[in-house]
Protein backbone atom coordinates (compact mmCIF):
# COMPACT_ATOMS: atom_id res chain seq x y z
CA UNK A 1 0.00 0.00 0.00
CA UNK A 2 2.87 2.36 0.82
CA UNK A 3 4.36 1.89 -2.66
CA UNK A 4 1.05 2.16 -4.52
CA UNK A 5 0.08 5.56 -3.10
CA UNK A 6 3.11 7.48 -4.51
CA UNK A 7 2.56 5.84 -7.91
CA UNK A 8 -1.09 6.90 -8.03
CA UNK A 9 -0.17 10.36 -6.78
CA UNK A 10 2.39 10.69 -9.56
CA UNK A 11 -0.18 9.80 -12.20
CA UNK A 12 -2.64 12.30 -10.83
CA UNK A 13 -0.05 15.07 -10.73
CA UNK A 14 0.57 14.63 -14.44
CA UNK A 15 -3.08 15.37 -15.15
CA UNK A 16 -3.81 17.87 -12.42
CA UNK A 17 -0.76 20.15 -12.71
CA UNK A 18 -1.90 23.71 -12.70
CA UNK A 19 -5.48 22.84 -11.79
CA UNK A 20 -7.19 25.23 -9.42
CA UNK A 21 -9.01 22.40 -7.65
CA UNK A 22 -7.61 19.15 -6.33
CA UNK A 23 -10.58 16.99 -7.42
CA UNK A 24 -9.62 14.30 -9.95
CA UNK A 25 -12.22 12.43 -12.02
CA UNK A 26 -11.63 9.06 -13.63
CA UNK A 27 -13.54 6.64 -15.84
CA UNK A 28 -13.01 3.82 -18.32
CA UNK A 29 -13.56 4.47 -22.02
CA UNK A 30 -15.09 1.98 -24.48
CA UNK A 31 -11.70 0.29 -24.94
CA UNK A 32 -11.27 -0.12 -21.18
CA UNK A 33 -8.54 2.54 -20.90
CA UNK A 34 -8.32 4.59 -17.71
CA UNK A 35 -9.04 8.31 -18.25
CA UNK A 36 -7.90 10.84 -15.63
CA UNK A 37 -9.03 14.46 -15.65
CA UNK A 38 -9.41 17.52 -13.47
CA UNK A 39 -12.85 18.01 -15.08
CA UNK A 40 -15.93 15.72 -15.09
CA UNK A 41 -15.73 15.14 -18.84
CA UNK A 42 -18.19 12.91 -20.64
CA UNK A 43 -16.59 9.56 -21.58
CA UNK A 44 -17.04 10.46 -25.27
CA UNK A 45 -14.82 13.54 -24.94
CA UNK A 46 -11.65 13.69 -27.04
CA UNK A 47 -8.66 12.47 -25.04
CA UNK A 48 -4.97 11.83 -25.73
CA UNK A 49 -2.84 8.76 -25.14
CA UNK A 50 -0.05 8.85 -22.59
CA UNK A 51 3.25 8.14 -24.36
CA UNK A 52 4.40 4.52 -23.98
CA UNK A 53 1.16 3.54 -22.25
CA UNK A 54 -1.71 1.90 -24.09
CA UNK A 55 -3.80 1.63 -20.93
CA UNK A 56 -3.98 5.25 -19.72
CA UNK A 57 -5.40 8.36 -21.36
CA UNK A 58 -5.72 11.97 -20.18
CA UNK A 59 -7.79 14.94 -21.27
CA UNK A 60 -4.66 17.00 -21.81
CA UNK A 61 -1.44 16.01 -23.57
CA UNK A 62 1.69 15.79 -21.41
CA UNK A 63 4.13 18.03 -23.25
CA UNK A 64 7.91 18.14 -23.11
CA UNK A 65 9.71 21.44 -22.50
CA UNK A 66 10.42 21.77 -26.24
CA UNK A 67 6.81 21.02 -27.12
CA UNK A 68 5.62 23.66 -24.66
CA UNK A 69 8.00 26.21 -26.13
CA UNK A 70 6.48 25.89 -29.60
CA UNK A 71 2.97 24.94 -28.54
CA UNK A 72 1.39 28.27 -29.54
CA UNK A 73 2.96 28.15 -33.02
CA UNK A 74 1.86 24.56 -33.54
CA UNK A 75 -1.69 25.30 -32.41
CA UNK A 76 -1.86 28.34 -34.68
CA UNK A 77 -0.75 26.52 -37.83
CA UNK A 78 -2.66 23.27 -37.29
CA UNK A 79 -5.80 25.31 -36.66
CA UNK A 80 -5.33 27.28 -39.86
CA UNK A 81 -4.29 24.32 -42.04
CA UNK A 82 -6.24 21.46 -40.49
CA UNK A 83 -3.93 18.77 -39.05
CA UNK A 84 -4.17 17.12 -35.63
CA UNK A 85 -1.82 18.91 -33.20
CA UNK A 86 -0.71 15.70 -31.48
CA UNK A 87 0.36 14.28 -34.84
CA UNK A 88 2.44 17.38 -35.64
CA UNK A 89 4.04 17.34 -32.19
CA UNK A 90 4.95 13.68 -32.67
CA UNK A 91 6.51 14.42 -36.08
CA UNK A 92 8.60 17.26 -34.64
CA UNK A 93 9.71 15.13 -31.68
CA UNK A 94 10.82 12.29 -33.94
CA UNK A 95 12.35 14.51 -36.62
CA UNK A 96 14.30 17.02 -34.54
CA UNK A 97 13.50 16.55 -30.82
CA UNK A 98 12.26 20.17 -31.01
CA UNK A 99 15.69 21.52 -32.02
CA UNK A 100 15.05 24.38 -34.50
CA UNK A 101 18.70 24.26 -35.70
CA UNK A 102 18.71 20.52 -36.45
CA UNK A 103 20.25 19.40 -39.77
CA UNK A 104 20.15 15.78 -40.89
CA UNK A 105 22.87 13.90 -42.77
CA UNK A 106 20.71 14.25 -45.90
CA UNK A 107 20.35 18.02 -45.51
CA UNK A 108 16.86 18.22 -43.97
CA UNK A 109 16.55 21.31 -41.81
CA UNK A 110 14.76 22.71 -38.80
CA UNK A 111 12.01 21.49 -36.50
CA UNK A 112 10.10 19.49 -39.12
CA UNK A 113 13.22 18.58 -41.11
CA UNK A 114 12.29 20.11 -44.45
CA UNK A 115 14.49 19.34 -47.43
CA UNK A 116 15.68 22.55 -49.16
CA UNK A 117 13.68 21.90 -52.34
CA UNK A 118 10.51 21.14 -50.36
CA UNK A 119 11.03 24.26 -48.25
CA UNK A 120 11.31 26.40 -51.38
CA UNK A 121 8.15 24.87 -52.85
CA UNK A 122 6.32 25.72 -49.63
CA UNK A 123 7.55 29.32 -49.56
CA UNK A 124 9.85 28.77 -46.58
CA UNK A 125 12.72 31.23 -46.97
CA UNK A 126 14.37 30.44 -43.62
CA UNK A 127 13.94 26.80 -42.57
CA UNK A 128 15.54 27.56 -39.20
CA UNK A 129 12.81 30.04 -38.31
CA UNK A 130 10.37 28.01 -36.17
CA UNK A 131 7.28 29.84 -37.44
CA UNK A 132 8.15 29.31 -41.11
CA UNK A 133 9.32 25.74 -40.58
CA UNK A 134 6.22 24.64 -38.70
CA UNK A 135 3.95 26.35 -41.23
CA UNK A 136 5.77 24.64 -44.09
CA UNK A 137 5.88 21.24 -42.42
CA UNK A 138 2.20 21.30 -41.46
CA UNK A 139 1.28 22.44 -44.98
CA UNK A 140 3.30 19.60 -46.50
CA UNK A 141 1.74 17.07 -44.12
CA UNK A 142 -1.72 18.36 -45.06
CA UNK A 143 -0.87 17.94 -48.76
CA UNK A 144 0.15 14.34 -48.13
CA UNK A 145 -2.98 13.64 -46.08
CA UNK A 146 -5.06 14.97 -48.98
CA UNK A 147 -3.09 12.82 -51.41
CA UNK A 148 -3.76 9.65 -49.39
CA UNK A 149 -7.35 10.45 -48.36
CA UNK A 150 -6.44 11.14 -44.72
CA UNK A 151 -4.57 7.86 -44.29
CA UNK A 152 -2.07 9.11 -41.73
CA UNK A 153 0.15 6.03 -41.97
CA UNK A 154 0.74 6.55 -45.71
CA UNK A 155 1.11 10.32 -45.30
CA UNK A 156 3.81 9.79 -42.68
CA UNK A 157 5.58 7.20 -44.82
CA UNK A 158 5.57 9.68 -47.71
CA UNK A 159 6.80 12.45 -45.42
CA UNK A 160 9.83 10.30 -44.64
CA UNK A 161 10.52 8.43 -47.89
CA UNK A 162 8.68 10.54 -50.47
CA UNK A 163 5.40 9.90 -52.28
CA UNK A 164 7.21 8.13 -55.09
CA UNK A 165 8.47 5.43 -52.73
CA UNK A 166 4.99 4.88 -51.28
CA UNK A 167 3.49 4.50 -54.73
CA UNK A 168 6.26 2.20 -56.00
CA UNK A 169 5.18 -0.23 -53.29
CA UNK A 170 1.51 -0.16 -54.21
CA UNK A 171 0.49 2.62 -51.84
CA UNK A 172 1.86 0.79 -48.83
CA UNK A 173 4.53 1.75 -46.31
CA UNK A 174 7.84 1.08 -48.10
CA UNK A 175 9.88 -1.74 -46.52
CA UNK A 176 12.71 0.65 -45.64
CA UNK A 177 14.02 0.27 -42.10
CA UNK A 178 14.21 4.05 -41.58
CA UNK A 179 10.65 4.63 -42.82
CA UNK A 180 9.16 1.79 -40.79
CA UNK A 181 10.97 3.04 -37.68
CA UNK A 182 9.80 6.60 -38.38
CA UNK A 183 6.15 5.55 -38.62
CA UNK A 184 6.51 3.27 -35.60
CA UNK A 185 8.08 5.97 -33.42
CA UNK A 186 5.27 8.37 -34.25
CA UNK A 187 2.73 5.64 -33.51
CA UNK A 188 4.30 5.41 -30.05
CA UNK A 189 3.52 9.09 -29.50
CA UNK A 190 0.24 9.65 -31.34
CA UNK A 191 -2.60 7.34 -32.36
CA UNK A 192 -2.10 7.36 -36.11
CA UNK A 193 -4.60 5.95 -38.57
CA UNK A 194 -3.94 2.41 -39.76
CA UNK A 195 -6.27 0.93 -42.35
CA UNK A 196 -4.31 -2.08 -43.57
CA UNK A 197 -6.06 -5.31 -44.42
CA UNK A 198 -8.67 -6.18 -47.03
CA UNK A 199 -12.21 -6.48 -45.70
CA UNK A 200 -11.43 -4.62 -42.48
CA UNK A 201 -14.25 -2.45 -41.11
CA UNK A 202 -13.17 1.18 -41.26
CA UNK A 203 -14.63 3.80 -38.94
CA UNK A 204 -14.71 7.50 -39.73
CA UNK A 205 -14.68 9.88 -36.77
CA UNK A 206 -13.56 13.46 -36.26
CA UNK A 207 -11.02 15.40 -34.25
CA UNK A 208 -11.89 19.02 -33.48
CA UNK A 209 -9.09 21.57 -34.04
CA UNK A 210 -10.29 25.10 -33.43
CA UNK A 211 -13.55 25.33 -35.35
CA UNK A 212 -12.62 22.61 -37.84
CA UNK A 213 -13.64 18.94 -37.76
CA UNK A 214 -10.78 16.85 -39.14
CA UNK A 215 -11.66 13.32 -40.29
CA UNK A 216 -9.85 10.34 -38.79
CA UNK A 217 -10.07 6.82 -40.27
CA UNK A 218 -9.35 3.79 -38.12
CA UNK A 219 -9.99 0.05 -37.93
CA UNK A 220 -10.72 0.46 -34.21
CA UNK A 221 -14.25 1.50 -33.25
CA UNK A 222 -14.03 5.01 -31.68
CA UNK A 223 -15.16 5.59 -28.11
CA UNK A 224 -17.10 8.67 -29.19
CA UNK A 225 -20.61 8.25 -30.58
CA UNK A 226 -19.74 10.70 -33.36
CA UNK A 227 -18.57 8.20 -36.00
CA UNK A 228 -19.83 6.12 -38.88
CA UNK A 229 -18.70 3.05 -40.77
CA UNK A 230 -16.86 4.20 -43.87
CA UNK A 231 -15.40 2.63 -46.96
CA UNK A 232 -11.66 2.14 -46.84
CA UNK A 233 -9.99 5.44 -47.87
CA UNK A 234 -8.85 5.23 -51.45
CA UNK A 235 -5.25 6.04 -52.33
CA UNK A 236 -4.53 8.40 -55.16
CA UNK A 237 -2.94 6.49 -58.06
Amino acid sequence: MGLRAPLIAGLLLVVAAGAAEGQIYSWRDAQGRLVLSDRPEDPSALTVGVWRSGAVRTTRAVLSRGARRYSALIDHHVGAIGVRPDLVRAVIQVESAFNPRAVSSKGAQGLMQLMPATARDLGVTDPFDPDQNIRGGVTYLRQLLDRYDDNEELALAAYNAGPGAVERYGNQVPPYRETKQFVGRIRDRAEITTVSGAGTTIYKSYDVVGERRIPRYSNVQPASADYKVADRPRSTP
